[in-house]
């Protein structure tokens, strides 16, 4: 400031409060700062809006990590059910695990799926993609025999840099499933078929691959193929 003293300064802390994190809750208490500037009258000019402050590190409502909101999606893809969850959670952070209620949870899923239905929408006409990977990652939640699996595609842009580009649930690795994911990308925007695309063999990604992207060429997974071969030796 004009009169030789610092414009922002320490005011205190506010409130302690209780944080949930995964090694169990901690209580701290936010640093207060104070804008001095705004009130400034010494022909500084330093004078007029307050400057406010937000915290990256603690937000000013959290009640818990970034980290423990990942953790429901994680405990469902490992085959936890939603009404287990509670259990569950307990035995990792505590008793009543405080800051993810049943309420807490269904809020957390409808904004996960807000998120996911916004990103399955997303154009790709803009992108290209040299490489793709493709496979089919079993979750194991369910015990049916027809067991569905996630059917994911990773692509590599020509600067190099690895995306997903593309994921849904689909019958086992069939021919039909994959159709309808690359279908769906094309539809939005992916036009320009990949260089090379790298599969485990199974025929069902290849068999549609054939019929949406004909001018890609195939690659075989060399860890798959180097893993059948340690098999028969």
């Amino acid at each position: 400031m004009g009169d030789g003293r610092a414009r922002f300064v320490r005011h205190g802390h506010c409130r302690e409060r209780t944080i949930q994190t995964g090694i169990g809750p901690v209580s701290v208490r936010r640093a207060q700062v104070r804008d001095r500037g705004a009130d400034a009258d010494d022909g500084s000019g330093e004078g007029g809006a307050r400057v406010t402050f937000t915290w990256a590190i603690l937000p000013k409502w959290a009640r818990r990590t970034k980290s423990l909101d990942a953790l429901p999606p994680v405990l469902s893809l490992r085959g936890i059910s939603t009404g287990d969850f509670q259990e569950a959670l307990a035995a990792l952070l505590g008793k009543g695990a405080p800051g993810l209620s049943p309420s807490v949870i269904g809020r957390l899923k409808d904004d996960w799926q807000s998120e996911y239905d916004r990103w399955q929408r997303r154009e790709l006409s803009a992108r290209r993609y040299v490489y793709i990977w493709a496979d089919g990652v079993y979750l194991q939640a369910h015990m049916e025999d027809d067991a569905a699996c996630m059917l994911v595609i990773i692509g590599a842009t020509p600067e190099g840099k690895k995306e997903l580009v593309g994921f849904q649930v689909g019958v086992r690795e069939s021919a039909q499933s994959w159709r309808e994911l690359l279908v769906d990308l094309k539809a939005r925007g992916l036009c320009t078929a990949p260089e090379i695309a790298v599969e485990d063999g199974a025929m069902g990604f290849w068999t549609a691959l054939e019929e949406i992207f004909p001018g890609t060429r195939h690659q075989r997974c060399w860890d798959h193929k180097i893993a059948n071969v340690l098999n028969k030796s």
